[in-house]
């Protein structure tokens, strides 16, 4: 359990891009912790992409540790290469290199990891095993609240923008403290995204709903996963 609660909510997101800042301020204002997946290797303001008109860009390293502070850092690989394209050094090279970068950053060793692209095969599993990281986030969601079995193949509740996202908050909201299994939502995506599809305000109306809820334990990633 989660300080004696039995209902936790956590969130994911990826690439370190300047769009975070005004995620993080929403995440605070609210009091909820995120999981933020970033790729040192490639952890630059030069580094970025244009999706339907809007401007993308990796942040720089400076600020970084402030920006994210009371929240988690964790690796997305060096820069951001799908694992399955690789053989067993180069996977090795994109998640160890990673891990040592963030940890020089951030002051802390990194404990989870997000897939890029969603991508993962046996051996990125076992790959990520044997570097000491202790869950994987993938792309899949399940639309469920139980807490996964295997943590390197750590399926997510849902993305923010999934159509059935606010019925699953009232489902989550609605168990109450008689249930017997502890209940996880656990919320993924992109802070770019909500640029893009022009619906700050959809993520605002999910904050408000889940927030401050005195039965719901609020973490990062390792916080409900690892110290429960």
């Amino acid at each position: 359990m989660w300080e004696g609660k039995k209902k936790a909510v956590t969130f994911s997101y990826d690439d370190g891009i300047s769009q975070d800042i005004r995620l993080v301020g929403l995440f605070n204002y609210y009091h909820v912790k995120a999981t933020f997946n970033l790729n040192s290797g490639i952890q630059s303001a030069a580094n970025g992409w244009e999706a339907d008109g809007i401007s993308i860009r990796r942040m720089n390293v400076k600020g970084l540790k402030e920006l994210y502070k009371g929240h988690e850092a964790a690796v997305h690989c060096l820069t951001h290469a799908s694992l399955t394209q690789f053989e067993e050094e180069t996977i090795y090279n994109e998640l160890t290199e990673d891990m040592e970068n963030l940890k020089r950053i951030f002051g802390y060793e990194m404990k989870g990891m997000a897939y890029p692209y969603g991508s993962y095969n046996d051996l990125a599993v076992e790959m990520i095993r044997k570097c000491g990281l202790k869950y994987a986030r993938t792309v899949n969601s399940t639309g469920s609240f139980a807490i996964p079995e295997n943590y390197l193949l750590l399926h997510p509740t849902c993305h923010h923008d999934a159509p059935d996202i606010m019925e699953l908050v009232d489902k989550f909201l609605d168990a109450d403290e008689s249930i017997e299994d502890p209940a996880l939502f656990y919320i993924w995506g992109h802070s770019y995204e909500f640029d893009i599809n022009q619906n700050w305000a959809h993520m605002e109306t999910i904050l408000d709903k889940l927030a401050g809820r005195p039965d719901v334990y609020y973490g990062t990633n390792a916080q409900v996963l690892l110290e429960r």
